[in-house]
């Protein structure tokens, strides 16, 4: 691996180059002095990047310093990049089994892609934005994830008042930027961003306060602004060239006899290979026999039938998930309220990448007559607003049963699925709980929703609504509170 020179720099860009270097040289021989509020802070950042990278990830960090929170990370391959000499050759010592190379963000070349970038506390000290940006962009491949963190405007004069006290070493900050100007210099350089938020209310690790501030407090609509840092997860923007992917569409099926032939007839053949699986549930009527029928009538057609062992729409689509076979998979409900063809724009989607999960969207065009009680629509829009802010994106109907992502992306999800466990009977927020955590780009799709031809809903307003809040209050735990609890390697 080289660094690039910045020899080619022009003279005032290396001037620029050589006194923030000079600044992080002098403060490497001040931070083994850290003070409690300087490593509170820093233990914060750690807790937060812990919860965002995967342990065994490829991880490039520009501006790495000792490159402790690179180390923190457990990288199966991990770089570090700083501009201070001081700083390379101290992280050199801290850390052997890691590489460190002396070099600016803006010009460094690694010669490979990493499936994570860090900028950790980099933005206020870069000498030009759209530069690191640019270079950001040349190491990321299709599925790299960018994690950008930053101080907030609004703590300027009170992180000068620190520094006047000593109670923060001094750094030479050269850029206040908002989380909105990082959001257009992405743009502007290729990347696009995937979640962004408000982190740390208060920078210091007390026991139980500590937790309630920046789990609880931080995440509240007016406190979160007063956060010290906003972070941000980029990706690079959806390539032009549209990939060629099979595709497995899942329908969960309980006493469904009567739609079994339509979802048959109106399924399309889609992808460069299309399977079409059947998962059928204890059902009461002929559902079991109509399945085995279709898939006699159709010989030509891949139909596969599968029986549950256990319970629930969550079960069967793990169930369908699991003997999958193609790229891309797919739920289909088999009520049809969402028409099949509807699925086409689905894959393109998933397929062009401007989407790694496609949710359905009922709440776009109007409604069917009959299609969705006015108390359902009300506990649809007040379910989704909640889960939008616990995911960091915002997902219009998180209650579509139309969800669709590609098989190695839910692989991943399942790896993880002990992080939030079996606790989802709809199937919905298992994939869309384990979707965040991957900081996996969501897109909602607009679809019909047509009222039920046959049989009975499965969904009880009130039973179901009670479970659906539970949800919500154990995912806020499990997304926003638990990180900041634990422990420190």
């Amino acid at each position: 691996m080289t660094a690039a020179s910045d020899e080619s720099a022009p003279p005032d860009e290396r001037d620029a180059y050589a006194s923030i270097a000079a600044a992080f040289d002098a403060l490497a021989a001040r931070e083994a002095r850290r003070g409690r509020l300087s490593r509170g802070y820093h233990e914060l950042v750690e807790l937060v990047h812990r919860a965002t990278v995967p342990p065994g990830a490829s991880v490039l960090e520009l501006g790495a310093g000792e490159g402790d929170l690179l180390a923190a990370l457990a990288p199966s391959d991990g770089v570090g990049v700083d501009v201070s000499p001081v700083m390379v050759a101290q992280a050199r010592a801290r850390h052997p089994g890691l590489r460190f190379e002396q070099g600016t963000g803006e010009s460094v070349s690694v010669g490979r892609s990493f499936d994570y970038i860090l900028l950790s506390d980099l933005v206020p000290f870069v000498d030009d934005l759209l530069e690191l940006f640019r270079n950001v962009r040349r190491h990321a491949h299709r599925d790299t994830r960018v994690v950008i963190h930053s101080y907030s405007q609004l703590w300027r004069p009170a992180l000068r008042l620190l520094e006047f006290l000593g109670l923060k070493s001094w750094t030479p900050v050269r850029n206040w930027v908002t989380q909105h100007d990082v959001e257009h210099m992405l743009e502007l350089t290729g990347l696009e961003v995937v979640t962004m938020n408000r982190r740390i209310l208060l920078p210091l690790r007390i026991p139980v306060l500590s937790t309630f501030f920046n789990g609880v407090l931080a995440n509240l609509w007016i406190l979160r602004h007063l956060c010290l840092t906003f972070w941000i997860v980029a990706r690079p923007s959806a390539e032009a060239e549209r990939r060629a992917l099979s595709v497995s569409i899942v329908v969960p099926a309980r006493d469904e006899a009567g739609m079994i032939e339509r979802i048959v007839a109106e399924t399309p053949e889609i992808g460069t290979a299309c399977e079409l699986i059947f998962v059928e549930g204890h059902s009461s009527d002929r559902t079991r026999e109509e399945i085995l029928a279709q898939i006699e009538r159709h010989p030509e057609r891949t139909i596969r039938y599968l029986e549950q062992s256990g319970d629930g729409k969550g079960d069967a689509v793990r169930l369908g998930f699991a003997s999958a076979r193609n790229d891309v998979l797919m739920i289909l409900d088999a009520d049809l309220t969402v028409r099949p063809a509807e699925l086409s724009s689905f894959l393109e989607a998933i397929e062009t990448g401007r989407a790694e999960f496609a949710n359905g969207s009922r709440l776009v065009y109007g409604l069917s007559p009959g299609a969705m009680p006015y108390l359902n629509l009300i506990g649809n829009k007040a379910f989704s607003l909640v889960f939008s802010a616990l995911l960091d994106q915002r997902v219009k109907d998180t209650l579509c049963g139309t969800k669709v992502l590609e098989r190695r992306r839910y692989e991943q999800i399942a790896a993880g699925r002990s992080y939030f466990g079996d606790f989802d009977p709809f199937g919905d927020f298992d994939l869309l709980l384990g979707a965040a955590r991957l900081n996996l780009k969501v897109i909602d799709l607009p679809i019909r929703y047509h009222a039920r031809t046959y049989g009975e809903t499965k969904i009880s307003r009130f039973r179901h609504g009670w479970l659906l809040a539970r949800m919500a209050v154990f995912a806020f735990w499990k997304l926003k509170v638990e990180i900041f609890r634990a422990p420190l390697p």
